[in-house]
């Protein structure tokens, strides 16, 4: 199914979402922001979708911002086209399953922030990586100043943000702004990989791992206690656990996602 520059694919209970803009290497305009970040709401409402991998057509994931569609504008109308681009994210912070990135070729700019925002990221082993947001005199957005420092932390995010050399994915993969590796042109097909054993798992259990790690920095230790508790509590009486204390007892793999019997 395509929407234009942004396609969608089901493959099983996996949702692929594609930037499709390749003669662009997939630069992000406001068409492609509200295409994007409809198609990733969409996917997380969709209880037949048990995990999203998010990707780019072509030779790269995401060359960032499309500069050709930015101008000088006042800090108004900057912030309504900024809102659109934070859409994206928090659609991908608040969708209550796993989001595995894909990464061929290059992640700059806005597409280091994409990747960043996943829960998972798996790049090609020839993949580069830059924030090269100040070399037109931006600092970043698209929660880069969240997912950035929360991955590779803060003095290397700084240096990242300040003197945006680009970096390949084996150094990436050692800082922790990846997750795993592929062989080139094979970054899609181990994401996929990734997505369906993250799809055949307790999905609800995963919604609450996001939800507390994206919590935790802004509570107290003590606070951040009790919203464990109670989101632990709810869980005891979910169908996927059910199903995985009968899979233990019955010494066989669960099978999350279904109602036991």
């Amino acid at each position: 199914m395509s929407t234009g520059s942004v396609l969608v694919e089901d493959r099983g209970a996996v949702r692929i979402v594609t930037l499709n803009r390749p003669d662009k290497r997939n630069a992000i305009d406001i068409p492609v922001r509200l295409e994007l970040a409809d198609a990733i709401e969409t996917a997380g409402e969709d209880n037949s979708v048990r995990a999203i991998v998010l990707t780019g057509a072509g030779t790269a994931f995401c060359s960032g911002g499309d500069i050709t569609s930015m101008e000088r504008m006042s800090p108004e109308r900057a912030m309504e086209r900024t809102q659109l681009a934070q859409r994206v994210i928090r659609a991908i912070w608040s969708a209550a399953k796993p989001v595995v990135a894909a990464v061929e070729g290059s992640a700059y700019g806005a597409g280091v922030a994409l990747a960043a925002a996943c829960d998972r990221v798996v790049a090609a082993r020839d993949a580069r990586f830059a924030t090269t947001f100040t070399n037109v005199g931006l600092a970043g957005d698209m929660g880069t100043f969240a997912s950035l420092p929360a991955r590779v932390g803060i003095a290397r995010a700084r240096q990242m943000l300040m003197m945006p050399t680009p970096i390949d994915a084996p150094m990436a993969l050692e800082i922790g702004l990846v997750d795993g590796l592929a062989e080139p042109g094979a970054a899609l097909s181990a994401a996929l990989a990734d997505a369906e054993r993250l799809a055949a798992g307790p999905t609800q259990a995963y919604g609450v791992i996001k939800s507390l790690l994206a919590a935790g920095s802004a509570l107290s230790p003590f606070e951040l206690l009790d919203l464990e508790a109670k989101h632990q509590a709810q869980l005891f009486d979910t169908d996927d656990f059910a199903e995985g204390i009968a899979a233990f007892r019955a010494k066989r793999r669960p099978q999350f996602g279904t109602v036991p019997t």
